[in-house]
């Protein structure tokens, strides 16, 4: 009853989990392939240049012509006092100078003095042109200088997100190999403890072993059932968690089935990572978007200490506009230097506290992002040297461990023959066995370890998409 019992809870355990013919093979590359084209996350991560786009049209829109128009009217016990109207076109520059261009036509019994012009109206073109703050840079300027910025901020942005994005998926894809490869090597280990059990006790109902190997075979094949019930709960809890990064076109999400299985260890031990030269890892830790997107943020700042600077000038502006009466050939048929307005504007606040403040603030803010810049390089060079310190560790542990593997299997099948002579114990072959269960555990997770390692490198780098 009790080997029935066993051979029912095997049953149970690898119902949809052995290895079969139809089975098809989920390569990393086909994985991130997926991961790239289809995850909300990629297609989060693609809106952010559509984001720096937009927010540079925005910023252009700060140039754009404008036209304005103005109507007054006033009517009093059935008189007009006076109809006002004027309409115009004022186009800024990229150098702070605003041309402007217009008619007005004014009309009424009570006009103020000042309103009095041609009946038929006065057209008028003229500048404004600043002299104090606003001649080098102005508000419009920085805008826009801040949004070209953004671009690059923006499109290192979508890196940063790919980047986390395949890291954390690669992670999920080895977790689930290592998972799948380990529910192996126990499935292979409880197929063998049970034959030896069945073996040992038919050998002790003919007399030929002693009744006590039977409850010492019976015990062994009953860690090995709990231990293959952990390998099945952490490998079905891995593919739980790996469907999660699986998504088809539409964003709808996919579940992998039972007939999908991760690449073969066979193949993995013998693909190691081609180690780029100190240049090209020194090329791709200076173009890091993490770095790129911090040196976007102080170019911002530097903009707009620029105009903060600025802003420490008085405001003194100088508009002038040429006014012509309205003819009905010829616009300029009239025309005459002595006919013009012109004014000009001055503002200074005299302690400048609030402008001082600000460019305060934005010296501290940007000497802060400045050594956040400095910590960031140091931390990513740690981190690219410690992930190339991994690769090579682990690289040169699974040579080493490939051939214990093979020494521990020699080992076993020994054993086995000296037991099979009468020459060993019971004790001694499952000793043997578990260290060849052991070592192959072991190779796996030196496996999984260095394409760990090979996604930190690619992740430290910023490389990863």
């Amino acid at each position: 009853m009790k080997k029935w019992f066993f051979l029912l809870l095997i049953s149970i355990s690898f119902k949809g989990y052995t290895q079969a013919d139809s089975t098809t093979t989920f390569t990393f590359s086909s994985f991130l392939k997926i991961v790239r084209i289809h995850h909300p996350m990629a297609l989060q991560s693609r809106l952010q240049t559509k984001i720096g786009a937009a927010n540079l049209l925005k910023a252009r829109g700060g140039f754009d012509p404008k036209i304005q128009g103005d109507i007054a009217q006033k009517y009093f016990e059935n008189k007009e006092y006076y109809d006002l109207g004027e309409g115009k076109l004022k186009v800024p520059t990229w150098f702070g100078i605003e041309f402007e261009a217009g008619y007005e036509r004014n009309q009424g019994q009570f006009l103020n003095p000042e309103n009095n012009i041609p009946t038929a109206g006065l057209w008028f073109a003229g500048i404004s042109v600043p002299l104090g703050e606003g001649l080098f840079i102005d508000e419009r300027r920085a805008e826009l200088r801040k949004a070209q910025i953004m671009i690059k901020q923006t499109d290192a942005e979508r890196e940063l997100i790919f980047n986390e994005l395949l890291y954390s998926a690669g992670i999920a894809y080895w977790d689930w190999f290592m998972a799948y490869h380990n529910l192996q090597v126990y499935q292979n280990a409880l197929v063998l403890a049970q034959q030896r059990f069945d073996a040992v006790k038919q050998g002790a109902f003919l007399g030929d072993t002693p009744s006590i190997d039977t409850l010492e075979a019976s015990i062994q094949l009953q860690n090995r059932i709990l231990n293959l019930e952990q390998a099945l709960l952490d490998y079905k809890n891995s593919t739980a968690f790996l469907s999660i990064y699986l998504w088809q076109e539409g964003v709808i999400p996919m579940e992998l089935k039972e007939d999908i299985l991760p690449e073969r260890r066979e193949e993995i031990e013998n693909r190691f990572f081609q180690q780029k030269s100190k240049a090209e890892m020194d090329s791709l830790l200076k173009n890091h978007p993490e770095l790129r997107k911090s040196v976007a943020k102080i170019d911002q700042l530097e903009i707009e200490k620029r105009w903060l600077r600025e802003q420490l000038k008085p405001k003194l502006n100088l508009k002038y506009n040429p006014i012509t009466e309205v003819t009905e050939n010829n616009v300029l048929a009239e025309y005459s230097i002595n006919n013009y307005t012109w004014g000009l504007q001055l503002e200074f606040p005299i302690f400048l506290r609030k402008e001082r403040g600000k460019l305060n603030l934005i010296k501290l803010k940007a000497g802060e992002n400045q050594l956040s810049l400095q910590n960031k390089q140091e931390v990513l060079a740690y981190k690219i040297q410690s992930a190339v310190n991994e690769l090579e560790t682990t690289k040169n542990q699974i040579t080493v461990y490939r051939k214990t593997t093979v020494d521990y299997k020699g080992l076993l099948n020994g054993e086995k023959r000296l037991f099979d002579g009468g020459e060993s114990s019971l004790f001694m072959v499952n000793s043997r066995e578990l260290g060849f269960i052991n070592a192959q555990i072991k190779l796996v997770e030196l496996l999984t370890k260095n394409q760990k390692a090979k996604l930190k490198l690619g992740y430290a780098l910023g490389n990863l998409n």
